[in-house]
């Protein structure tokens, strides 16, 4: 138990923690590692999204500039390299381009592919955040938890020494209060922290979306290219004045 008499003069802050029960300082511990926590998370993923973020900006305005995935040179992101990647692997086992069939089917599996990509890459950026997540919305109850120990402790101290004046009783309540204050001080910011980090990883997705509409455009001028050249050499004879039989013969 915590002893309810405590000198007036080490009436402080470290002083209070000396006097406090071992539940509440475990408390305040746990609350600290938890603050800890939410601040190294902060700055990791800080400088992870503006990276991102910065980068993949770069790669859209590249290929919103590009005029064929063929000739498309090398990004500087993993995000857009990978959307790019998988639009290359539905085109590598898609059949003639210059058949409409073939066509449709590649853009439908490459619209999916992308979708696919797009979750999957949003999901990996937000790992971390969850963390912050839960420290915001339980820290205020771990802090209570130790407020209504700390002053259940105080009361019992208090019974115990048949002593009801404030000077005696304060410091006791004073101590299982600062759990409280300790847990707003870790929830706060973290909840602040995490509703930044939505509102960049909305961001984030945006890009992620505009790389996938480049990507598509991209897929589908390459299509039409193919298509326009097949219609091209179909029609090639009737532009010589040649019927097909004898221009294929070279008469």
């Amino acid at each position: 138990m915590a002893p309810v008499l405590q000198s007036t003069s080490n009436f402080t802050v470290l002083g209070m923690l000396a006097g406090t029960d071992v539940v509440v300082k475990s408390v305040l511990a746990l609350l600290v590692l938890a603050s800890v926590a939410t601040w190294t998370v902060w700055i990791a993923k800080t400088r992870e999204l503006r990276r991102a973020c910065r980068t993949l900006k770069n790669d859209v305005g590249l290929l919103e500039r590009s005029h064929s995935l063929q000739g498309l040179g090398p990004l500087n992101g993993a995000a857009a390299a990978a959307l790019t990647g998988g639009v290359r692997a539905e085109m590598a086992r898609a059949g003639d381009l210059a058949v409409p069939a073939c066509a449709d089917g590649l853009k439908e599996r490459a619209s999916v592919r992308l979708l696919s990509l797009e979750t999957e890459l949003a999901r990996r950026m937000t790992r971390g955040i969850n963390l912050v997540a839960s420290v915001g919305s339980t820290a205020p109850f771990v802090g209570l938890f130790g407020t209504v120990w700390g002053i259940m402790d105080s009361f019992i101290g208090i019974s115990r020494s048949q002593a009801t004046n404030l000077v005696v009783v304060a410091p006791g309540i004073a101590e299982a209060l600062l759990t409280t204050a300790m847990g707003l001080a870790a929830a706060v910011p973290a909840v602040l922290i995490y509703n930044g980090f939505t509102r960049s990883i909305t961001g984030y997705r945006a890009l992620l979306a505009d790389a996938s509409h480049a990507l598509a455009s991209l897929l589908s001028l390459d299509v039409e290219r193919a298509q326009l050249g097949q219609e091209r050499l179909a029609t090639a004879p009737v532009a010589t004045g040649l019927p097909v039989r004898e221009a294929a013969r070279g008469i």
